[in-house]
């Protein structure tokens, strides 16, 4: 059965772009420039700035033109991860990796250490890029973890007899001190893709571990994916029923990795080379272009204003054309149930719902938001 779910990739002189929409409608978008590096998923080798207890950080020297934030939460601290189970019987939030949490994070950090950090945050508007101490390095099928001891299995794997077969499989090959965390596309995979999947990610584990055992901090130790890649490792899943490219090098390149880490998939992989854009052949751009307007129209004839500042960003509901066919004061509590989910009872505490209910997917926009309301007397 076909989810509707199709990725498309738009190769330019000036940027790869990645777009996945939802039958049609444009669900998530990346966009990957020559000129500007990601740093997410980079592994350094960092040399410790300074420690200050008072903020529960330090900060940390990766080569970067401002020192990384480690907070004390991001040391050692893997049961943050709710993503993965241990047990193939366990319930929701039962059970997670012990004796992964130290007591005290950050009381042994001292000015000059030298430590293993990788990129959780891009830096942003001035301030340096989050990293924390719990490395991990994801493959097609399974995500290695040094420093730790346990093998995982997605909570998205529901059948537990399959969680007890991949268990089973994965103990096959398991290094000791080393946790594995096998993800929700290596269900129903034999033995041989996955061992294969994790001499890949062991083959990386060795390159940099090398790397930081013969060079001194600040370097870069390991490189994560390029965005295009990622997204193929990461999103590329059984729920995907098309991946459609327009660069013919990457076509190649995309459908040799599909073909050694995941077969099954290879069939989906389609290359287009049509005159213009495949955005444009699939109107795609036609919805870039609405999702990022400071101006958005919701279909009732309210709109928001969005601006993005430093310190937050502001969603300002107005009703727009919409007049209503009440009273003032029936019409606002009409408006407020049908774009912000308002009741009498519990003034929102939902997340922002107009962002969800737009057209066009608006929820490109990666909003992390204070919600401050205004009050305003209707008698």
């Amino acid at each position: 059965m076909k989810s509707g779910k199709e990725i498309f990739i738009n190769v330019s002189a000036g940027s790869t772009r990645i777009a996945i929409t939802d039958n049609g409608v444009l669900a998530e978008l990346f966009i990957e420039q020559p000129d500007h590096q990601r740093m997410v998923g980079n592994i350094y080798k960092g040399k410790v700035q300074n420690v200050i207890p008072g903020m529960q950080a330090a900060f940390v020297d990766i080569g970067y033109s401002i020192n990384a934030f480690l907070p004390f939460s991001e040391i050692g601290n893997i049961e943050k991860n709710l993503s993965f189970s241990i047990d193939d019987d366990e319930k929701e939030d039962e059970k997670k990796p012990s004796n992964t949490k130290i007591n005290n994070p950050g009381g042994d950090l001292k000015v000059n250490d030298e430590i293993l950090v990788q990129v959780i945050k891009e830096p942003f508007m001035g301030k340096g890029p989050r990293v924390t101490t719990d490395i991990s390095i994801p493959g097609n099928m399974m995500v290695l973890v040094p420093k730790a001891n346990y093998i995982g299995i997605s909570r998205k794997i529901s059948d537990k007899y399959e969680k007890r077969r991949l268990r089973k499989v994965v103990k096959n090959f398991k290094p000791d001190d080393f946790g594995l965390i096998v993800r929700t596309v290596a269900q129903g995979k034999d033995q041989k893709l996955l061992e294969a999947d994790y001499n890949r990610l062991w083959e990386i584990w060795e390159q940099t571990n090398s790397t930081v055992m013969q060079k001194t901090a600040p370097v870069l130790a390991y490189q994560d994916f390029a965005t295009s890649d990622r997204v193929i490792r990461d999103l590329f899943t059984s729920e995907i029923d098309r991946l459609v490219i327009d660069n013919k090098s990457l076509y190649r390149r995309v459908s040799s990795y599909i073909k050694e880490t995941n077969p099954s998939q290879n069939n989906k992989i389609e290359f287009v080379r049509k005159k213009g854009s495949i955005f444009d052949q699939y109107k795609i751009e036609d919805q870039i272009d609405k999702s990022l307007r400071r101006k958005v129209w919701l279909k009732s004839g309210a709109y928001l204003i969005i601006e993005h500042t430093e310190a937050m960003v502001v969603v300002d509901v107005n009703s727009g054309r919409f007049i209503g066919k009440k009273n003032h004061e029936e019409n606002f509590h009409c408006f407020m149930r049908r774009h912000l989910k308002y009741s009498n009872v519990v003034p929102l505490m939902y997340n922002i719902a107009p962002l969800r209910s737009c057209e066009t997917g608006y929820f490109l926009r990666l909003i992390r938001l204070i919600i401050i309301y205004l009050f305003i007397k209707l008698t």
